[in-house]
């Protein structure tokens, strides 16, 4: 009697079986093993990172409990583009007038110049915190939770104040601060309403305390009138309410409020959740923001995976030539595709499953790193979403990778085997062929982005400014400074290493107080909109501008307190041929000094006004300070120490204008440290992949080189012959990426007003970079293979 055998104690003896198998081929093909695993970690590790960023992107002011129903209210400017910014009043006309909107509140952001930073004082203790002004409903709208305090009422009071918990410890060493009261910039005292928990990394909006807004108008009467743009206005609109409608509505909404006098203004609504990656408009139209960078960073990471599956399917279909037998044998005693092929998608999940796990090491080891050059908090710890992601890309790498050798090596016919005709009928050579291609192409086409965006990052850090940025350091003004700004910076001069000192209402990057003026013979369709930077005598001398024409502001002259001076583009702007004595808006234009940057690459150069004159115009926001090149260090001790003496309580924080001026590029930054670390990840794996091959290449033309060896070919002959089997996969690589590199480069340099030009030898270098790695890659293996003792090549079956 046949015992029977359960078939889950078959399906049970074949795993182990396959299992067996999958380690022996392991050990027995070392070299593809650790190729394989090295490559498929390295591009796994890669796409984890950077699915980590753009989880943390994405992720950026959702968390609200009202996130759909969210928004903040824009303005299109005609002749200034899009503003995130809007008048004061809006607000409040919103919450009365537009029955569709359940909240709306004004804030004024920490990004304000004089408003970034407070001193809070609790008896000896002084914390500088970062802190802004808010409607009465910000924490109804806005899902920052309260610990102590009701939403309703925290900013009842203009005189309240509430504040997160980290700076209640700060300043009291205990969160029951409730009622007490604390004192700002040592001159208002304000009784904390409430407590709210630490704002999560997920805002963009970042703040350790919050005033009410009738506050700012006291503080700045200027945010009331509704012929200025200054502070936001965010709205939660009531559930069921039509966004197109409701912006067509707001539409001339300034207009009608100042009596037709804005005409250019124009508002509408755009979600809050979305602002944060799509907030940059061209003509009134979105057109991308943040969004773009999240696009890059994921397509770069998925060439690096791909190229790692590469080379996975193409040295598992080399190593095929090895295996025919096994199949063979295997398909004659009645083995089916289907086994065969489960058997070698075994081998490939074991492959991934192992990558998978160096992958985690590798961002576990590199992940602080990579937050240093992302400036995020990036944390690789168990949550679900990031574990269904995780165990998807493995899936789709397992079946990227194994898919295809393992129905191209189960395919083969066992007479075809036996025939030794497998590769010319299968075509495995071409497929091969086709893949070094395809990873030659993509890493070419990285060496390009990374040659163009390095020079165009030294074009921006290089190109002269218009003023020199370089020994100049910027301060807030604040304390005793704020009472007689001029009689401080008499003073501060006569410290030694103080090359100028100066005052105005901005820093020099990136300023954006813009206002429509006037002007003799000016069209009335003319929509020029002009920086207004408020200065005092020496700003100009101190940030070394030069003058085109006329003179700088001098205290020798008192009519030059109501005279102003302009930019070249304000010249141009205006149409004179010789504007100096000209008026702009009933002030006499006194000089013109050259251009200089003071936005990013980005944008062209806006035109300029200068006033001089600041009590009529705006109380002035920080110092600026040159020092004398070399002696930086003992100059900045030297005037610590004056500072806290001239204004104690305050502390003596200081920035480098060159560091601010950096921070406008930190995306771009980013985006070329990455593109070159991608770059050199894509440019190993596709070499091990080559190296792989021409092991496997060779091995096969072991007993050709024997031959012609014999019959007199030279060392040099066949190291030849084999180079020119991966040269010309390697130039029609080349063919095909310079085109895509030269389109990629361009679409991106497009972003800038002022930039590079492409030139030829940028895509020279990269083809002759290419090739040299590729050359590189095989030389050793054909070096290697044209010593071989032709006796030997002819003994290899």
């Amino acid at each position: 009697m046949i015992p029977i055998v359960s078939q889950s104690i078959i399906e049970k003896h074949m795993l182990k079986h396959n299992l067996l198998l999958v380690i022996r081929n392991f050990r027995r093909h070392k070299t593809t093993f650790f190729i394989n695993v090295i490559g498929l970690s390295t591009g796994l590790a890669c796409c984890l990172l950077i699915y980590l960023w753009v989880n943390d992107e994405m992720a950026k002011d959702k968390f609200h409990e009202n996130t759909d129903q969210l928004h903040i209210v824009m303005e299109k400017i005609e002749g200034m583009g899009v503003l995130d910014q809007t008048s004061g009043p809006v607000a409040d006309i919103l919450a009365q007038e537009m029955p569709e909107v359940e909240y709306a509140v004004p804030v004024a952001p920490p990004t304000w110049p004089g408003f970034d930073s407070f001193i809070l004082t609790v008896n000896d203790r002084n914390v500088k915190s970062v802190g802004q002004y808010v409607g009465k409903d910000y924490f109804n709208i806005f899902s920052f939770e309260l610990i102590q305090g009701d939403a309703d009422k925290v900013l009842e009071d203009k005189n309240s104040i509430v504040i997160s918990e980290d700076l209640a410890l700060k300043l009291f060493k205990t969160t029951d601060v409730l009622g007490k009261t604390l004192e700002l910039e040592h001159e208002h005292l304000f009784t904390i309403s409430g407590i709210f928990k630490n704002i999560s990394p997920s805002s963009s909006i970042q703040f350790d305390f919050a005033l009410s807004f009738e506050k700012c108008e006291e503080v700045k009467p200027w945010v009331k009138d509704w012929n200025s743009v200054g502070p936001k206005v965010y709205v939660m609109l009531r559930e069921g309410t039509d966004l197109h409608n409701f912006n067509q509505k707001i539409e001339g909404l300034v207009e009608n409020k100042t009596g037709g006098k804005e005409k250019t203004r124009h508002l509408f609504l755009a979600k809050y959740a979305e602002h944060y990656l799509y907030g940059e408009y061209e003509n009134g139209i979105q057109t991308g923001g943040r969004i773009e960078y999240v696009q890059l960073f994921s397509i770069m990471a998925l060439f690096v995976l791909f190229i790692a599956c590469i080379n996975f399917m193409n040295l598992s279909t080399a190593e095929a030539s090895y295996r025919l037998k096994e199949v063979g044998v295997k398909k004659s005693f009645g083995a089916s595709r289907k086994r065969i092929a489960s058997q070698f998608f075994g081998e490939s999940l074991i492959m991934v499953v192992i990558s998978l796990i160096n992958a985690f090491i590798i961002v576990l080891l590199i992940l602080p790193e990579f937050n240093n050059i992302t400036g995020k908090q990036l944390t690789l710890k168990p949550d679900f979403r990031i574990l269904v992601s995780i165990i998807v890309i493995a899936i789709i790498t397992m079946f990227m990778a194994g898919g295809y050798p393992s129905f191209y090596i189960s395919g083969f016919n066992p007479i075809t085997i036996l025939k030794g005709r497998s590769e010319t009928t299968l075509g495995g050579h071409q497929v091969r062929k086709g893949l070094v291609i395809c990873q030659f192409t993509l890493s070419i086409i990285l060496i390009v982005s990374v040659i163009v965006v390095s020079h165009q990052i030294d074009y921006i850090q290089n190109k002269p400014l218009g003023y020199n940025k370089d020994n100049v350091i910027y301060f807030e003004i604040e304390g005793q400074v704020k009472k007689n700004p001029e009689l401080f910076l008499s003073e501060l001069k006569k410290l030694s290493g103080i090359v100028n000192a100066a005052s105005t209402t901005h820093d020099m990057v990136g300023h954006n107080w813009s206002v429509g003026l006037n002007w003799e013979g000016k069209d009335p369709d003319d929509k020029t909109k002009f920086q207004l930077m408020g200065v005092n005598f020496d700003f100009l001398e101190t940030m070394g501008m030069e003058m085109k024409t006329g003179r700088f502001f001098s205290r020798e002259f008192i009519a030059d307190t109501t005279k102003t001076i302009i930019n070249e583009a304000a010249a141009k702007a205006i149409g004179f041929e010789d504007p100096i004595g000209k008026k702009l808006s009933g002030i006499e234009i006194m000089g013109i000094v050259k251009n200089f940057h003071f936005k990013s690459f980005h944008d062209q150069i806006e035109p300029q006004v200068f006033i001089l004159d600041q009590k009529s115009f705006a109380h002035p926001t920080m110092i600026m300070v040159r020092l004398d090149a070399g002696k930086e260090v003992e100059t900045i001790k030297q005037l610590t120490k004056f500072y806290s003496g001239y204004n104690p309580g305050f502390p003596f924080d200081y920035t480098f204008l060159d560091y601010e001026y950096q921070i406008q590029y930190a995306a771009e930054q980013r985006v070329s440290t990455l593109s070159k670390y991608f770059a050199i990840l894509t440019i190993i794996i596709s070499c091990l992949g080559l190296f792989g091959l021409s092991i496997f290449t060779i091995q096969k033309k072991t007993r050709e080189i024997g031959i012609r060896k014999i019959l007199g070919s030279s060392d040099l002959g066949i190291i030849q012959l084999l180079s020119r089997e991966f040269t010309k996969p390697v130039l029609t690589a080349i063919g095909i990426a310079l085109p895509f590199g030269f389109f990629v480069t361009s679409k991106w340099l497009n972003e800038f007003a002022y930039r590079i030009n492409l030139q030829w030898w940028y895509f020279l270098l990269a083809a002759i970079l290419g090739l040299i790695i590729a050359w590189v890659t095989v030389g050793i293996q054909t070096l290697k293979a044209s010593r071989i003792n032709p006796a030997d090549c002819l003994k290899v079956e």
